[in-house]
């Protein structure tokens, strides 16, 4: 693999980022569900690539064709392979660096109802999935328990976090975890804007949002996804001066040291293990570990720092969320491109089974507890914690636009909040990592009792305390 192969993968890589905006802008119903480009270009991808075309057309080229392999080389298809696996580790690095951390009590005040039911979806996601696994996928399809933790990892982790699994999977003997994974997130992101649109239309009938709701709050441009003029923002602040430094390229290094500090804590933890626990248990779980939730603890780690030395705020959220946002294009365009239509159909009951469950779950959850745990502004608030237990935070983010247009309740206040204490846990964090190692190292009757109980201490949290409030506030 050279480096003029590397890059000429990422230049067609561009190309399809483009394609996917093309499609988006040519096709009124991806407009309505606001479809991201990378997911509209990385379907296209994955058809003019090998497994699609390459396929149709094998048998009239011949095996040795170019064709054979669709419109890439085997090589482009190789590079693009290994790219969501280093992308994720830059997106968990930057989620917080750039923000002023809060007081715990703020934190609580502002973000604890939504805290409590998104605690209760996210394990609740693993008790769903490890029982359909030991009452099904093992008995009758032979595929090991830990698949029981795909529901979380691909609805609440989205492709990010299933890449950056992947080699996890590998080491555990379930390399095709990795492509169910990918395909659960893409269910995911998928049933999350349509099943999110639909409950907001039968709320808005039903009187349910705070805000009247106007159907035609999104404009022609804003489907597009295109910004009108007058409303343009800059994309980052010049905080450095450019003769000494580029500020992208500071930003960049800011978020490489945060990677490198998680590698650190990494490669400490294996060694600790190696001559603690590990040879006493004779159990290895951080050896599985990937990297990313550790880089994310690296950019806590790193804003910490900044927060305290950092006299003259040389950091910038906006910057930092542009190379984020161009780290989860290349992710998802590259995942989606990449994944093998070969094991989705191998497992497709399985994968169906998981699919219908995990969003199943999602619903029941919001439509049975959401109301009775949010003190207020229940629904602007819920409808993004469930966007994001379907996908990704980009789709929460999307609903409680569609719900709160002009910002006019707590909603993203408070979300932004949660996601403090939410993330490094669940939803890609360390409970997500930690969960098919331990699943795989002490089997999966413990983990779902322990994932259970935790379930139910969310539960409890948001109906009795929570939820007290609400009644007293009237």
């Amino acid at each position: 693999m050279t480096a003029s192969v590397i890059g000429f993968s990422l230049l067609v890589m561009g190309v399809f980022l483009l394609v996917g905006k093309v499609i988006r802008v040519s096709v009124p119903l991806f407009q309505s569900l606001f479809l991201p480009s990378s997911i509209l270009g990385g379907f296209a991808a994955l058809l003019l690539g090998p497994q699609v075309l390459g396929n149709a057309l094998a048998p009239l080229t011949g095996e040795e064709s170019f064709w054979s392999t669709g419109l890439f080389t085997e090589e482009i298809t190789e590079v693009w392979a290994a790219l969501p696996g280093l992308m994720i580790n830059v997106i968990f690095a930057s989620l917080f660096i750039g923000k002023k951390t809060p007081s715990i009590k703020t934190i609580w005040n502002y973000g604890g109802p939504q805290l409590a039911f998104g605690w209760t979806v996210g394990w609740g996601q693993y008790v769903v999935g490890l029982l359909i696994a030991l009452l099904i996928l093992t008995p009758f399809f032979d595929i090991p328990p830990m698949a029981g933790a795909l529901i979380e990892i691909g609805f609440e982790g989205g492709h990010g976090t299933a890449a950056g699994m992947q080699s996890t999977f590998e080491e555990l003997g379930f390399p095709e975890a990795y492509d169910l994974a990918v395909g659960l997130a893409t269910i995911g992101v998928l049933s999350g804007v349509i099943v999110g649109i639909i409950l907001i239309n039968i709320a808005a009938r039903k009187k349910q949002t705070a805000i009247e709701m106007d159907e035609n709050s999104f404009s022609d441009l804003q489907k597009l996804g295109i910004r009108e003029f007058e409303n343009r923002e800059a994309a980052g602040k010049m905080t450095v001066r450019s003769e000494s430094i580029e500020p992208l390229s500071f930003h960049v290094a800011m978020i490489s040291i945060a990677i490198l500090i998680g590698y650190g804590i990494q490669q400490a933890f294996i060694g600790l293990e190696a001559v603690t626990w590990g040879p006493w248990t004779d159990t290895y779980v951080m050896t599985y570990i990937p990297l990313f939730p550790l880089a994310m603890i690296g950019g806590i780690l790193l804003q910490l720092f900044l927060d305290r030395f950092d006299r003259f705020n040389l950091v910038d959220r906006q910057m930092v969320m542009r190379v984020q946002g161009l780290s989860l294009d290349v992710l998802i365009l590259t995942a989606i491109a990449t994944i093998s239509l070969a094991v989705i159909g191998e497992y497709f009951v399985p994968f169906l089974l998981l699919a219908v469950a995990g969003v199943g779950w999602n619903v029941l959850a919001f439509k049975l507890f959401a109301k009775k745990m949010i003190p207020s502004y229940w629904f602007e608030r819920a409808i993004g914690d469930f966007g994001q237990s379907m996908g990704i935070t980009a789709t929460g983010l999307l609903l409680m636009r569609i719900v709160d247009p002009n910002v006019e309740t707590p909603a993203l206040e408070a979300f932004g909040y949660k996601q403090l204490i939410y993330e490094p846990f669940l939803g890609g964090g360390l409970v997500t990592a930690l969960s098919v190692p331990v699943i795989y190292s002490i089997g999966p009757i413990p983990f779902l009792v322990f994932a259970f109980v935790m379930s139910l201490v969310g539960w409890a949290v948001g109906i009795f305390y929570f939820g007290k409030q609400k009644v007293e506030s009237l």
